[in-house]
């Protein structure tokens, strides 16, 4: 059984930072590729950044790339989301998730009406607003 917790939403004016925290607990295996999405008000959940440590795999979506970080600590079995320079148009929910396919071209596949990654957490919110 996949467990993921977020925390570190919050509210923040355009330009600032947080950094969003998942700690997970499960399997190895399934824990291996893990993600985070997001869903705005009136759109569907996208696809924001992976991670997979067998295969070494760091990917971002375009909208974030250059502002979010993601990283993960293994000995604590934790995922971030570092993101800087937050715009209004980052404000969303935003949920982990693992057993994820984490490869380039994540975030296409997971507009994907059958794509879904193995499990979810319950979302922390992030406003981004003056």
């Amino acid at each position: 059984q996949v467990q993921l917790v977020e925390s570190g939403g919050g509210f923040v004016q355009p330009g600032q930072s947080l950094r969003l925290s998942c700690a997970a607990s499960g399997s190895r295996l399934d824990l291996d590729a893990m993600g985070w999405f997001r869903q705005a008000p009136g759109k569907e959940r996208e696809a924001v950044s992976c991670i997979s440590t067998r295969d070494d795999n760091i990917h971002y979506a375009d909208s974030v790339k250059d502002r979010f970080t993601i990283t993960r600590d293994e000995g604590k079995n934790i995922i971030y989301l570092q993101m800087d320079n937050l715009k209004p148009e980052d404000t969303a929910v935003y949920y982990c998730a693992a057993g994820v396919l984490c490869y380039q071209s994540f975030d296409l596949y997971y507009k994907l009406p059958s794509a879904h990654p193995g499990y979810w957490g319950q979302g922390t919110q992030v406003t981004v607003s003056s």
